[in-house]
């Protein structure tokens, strides 16, 4: 058809473009004042060895189209259209592409705070 093929990169790209990278400091602030729903898209088994940010819902990002649709039965009521929803992963790239997901399902207010490890490093309250 002689479209060009999408690399991770286009992908990665096109999310960066959409969801907004939420400073760190920004972001503990946030958790400190539970003003937003914080999520873990990270694999089950990651997230039981190194612990996650305190609060955080645990939604693989294989599950989030099911999880995020209030039409699903698999759907968290935690997430609403309209709450703030704030990503980690474990190095950025997962939560960039979730939070496009989300923005195309018409979440407004989507960020991408990055990796588990850089919350943890400026004492970002972590639970196993």
């Amino acid at each position: 058809n002689g479209e060009k093929m999408k690399t991770s990169k286009d992908f990665l790209d096109e999310a960066n473009k959409v969801v907004n990278k939420i400073d760190i400091n920004v972001a503990l602030e946030k958790h400190k004042n539970n003003s937003a729903v914080f999520i873990d898209v990270r694999d089950s088994s990651d997230i039981a060895e190194t612990g996650t940010i305190t609060g955080a819902l645990k939604i693989q990002r294989g599950l989030i189209e099911f999880v995020a649709d209030d039409s699903h039965g698999l759907h968290n009521k935690a997430l609403k259209k309209d709450s703030e929803i704030i990503l980690v992963c474990g190095a950025g790239g997962q939560a960039a592409l979730t939070g496009k997901t989300l923005v195309d399902m018409g979440y407004s207010n989507v960020s991408n705070v990055g990796a588990i490890g850089d919350w943890e490093n400026k004492g970002g309250p972590m639970t196993k």
